[in-house]
């Protein structure tokens, strides 16, 4: 990355994944200022390659981001290291902080800074984060296909995930842990289904030769697996939204927080837009390179809206 940053964009985009670098990518093209402000810490860094990605099946995460990083370079944009630890509307637009000190000002923001993964605090889960742990079946399921796979609930999503990664292998096993019991309809399900229901607070993830060998019950029991999955609690990666008069809010789903936008990215302030996890906590990495396209297109034309009714009264005040 550069440090380059300069006073002023078109847009500023806070956040380097794949939203940000296709969004920044999309607006270099429109031949906008911009600026691709990124932390460095992307959701899927512990993951080795990324899935289900067309054409791209099986690239490592950081391989994709410096891929993005180039293009969005070749066509003018800046790819800025650097955190955003403000981000105030003025008079002209609106500033950014970076935590170094430095400063940009831009007509438009783009926040696609992601979420966060809370995981549940038992011993030996995070640590395999990513390799034994996983929470999504699209990203991970034909990694871990016909393999002994448990389910670490933490909620009713974890029904509806039991029964996707059930899809991947005929022996999955879900427990129940502290949470409430599924209600009759769900534990028929898993029945029909083949999916043990294994009760008891679970004490600890057994690993040995850094894999995961199966789950400790706070009884001493062991029930072995192979591979865990866990739906975690995402939270949106923006702090400094409430500069912008924004606040992330519980998502629908129940799966965490998210921030609200209509479909094409536009939030309720003006001139403040945002694109992939950090507002559809359930986005893969197409999906969310999409969306940050989508954002950047619609901001364009925006700022073509915005410059032409500019030109005609430029027009008309010199014809007067």
């Amino acid at each position: 990355m550069t440090d380059e940053l300069k006073d002023r964009y078109d847009v500023v985009v806070i956040g380097g994944g794949a939203a940000g670098l296709s969004a920044g990518l999309m607006l270099a093209r429109a031949r906008r200022t911009v600026a691709v402000i990124d932390a460095g810490e992307p959701r899927n860094a512990p993951a080795k390659a990324v899935h289900g990605l067309f054409a791209r099946e099986g690239t490592p995460p950081s391989e994709l981001l410096e891929r993005g990083r180039a293009e969005v370079r070749q066509f003018g944009g800046h790819v800025v290291a650097g955190t955003v630890t403000a981000a105030k509307r003025g008079e002209d637009g609106f500033t950014v902080a970076l935590a170094d000190g430095r400063e940009a000002r831009a007509r438009r923001v783009l926040v696609t800074t992601g979420v966060v993964d809370r995981l549940p605090e038992i011993p030996g889960l995070r640590e395999q984060w990513g390799e034994g742990v996983v929470h999504c079946p699209y990203c991970h399921g034909w990694e871990i296909r016909d393999r002994a796979i448990g389910i670490v609930a933490t909620g009713p999503f974890s029904v509806h995930q039991a029964l996707l990664f059930r899809q991947w292998s005929e022996d999955v096993v879900f427990f129940l842990g502290e949470q409430d019991r599924p209600g009759e309809e769900d534990l028929e399900k898993f029945a029909a289904r083949g999916i043990r229901v294994v009760e008891g607070p679970i004490a600890k993830v057994e690993t040995a030769d850094g894999r995961i060998v199966g789950v400790r019950l706070a009884d001493g029991e062991l029930v072995e697996r192979e591979a865990l999955a866990v739906a975690t609690r995402v939270e949106a990666r923006a702090g400094f939204i409430g500069d912008l008069g924004l606040a992330a809010v519980e998502h629908p789903s129940g799966m965490g927080e998210h921030v609200p936008a209509d479909p094409f990215g536009r939030t309720e302030v003006p001139g403040v837009w945002v694109a992939g996890n950090v507002t559809d906590l359930s986005m893969q990495v197409g999906n969310v390179a999409a969306a940050g396209a989508m954002a950047g297109a619609q901001i364009n034309m925006e700022l073509v809206e915005e410059d032409t009714e500019a030109a005609v009264r430029v027009r008309r005040q010199a014809a007067s």
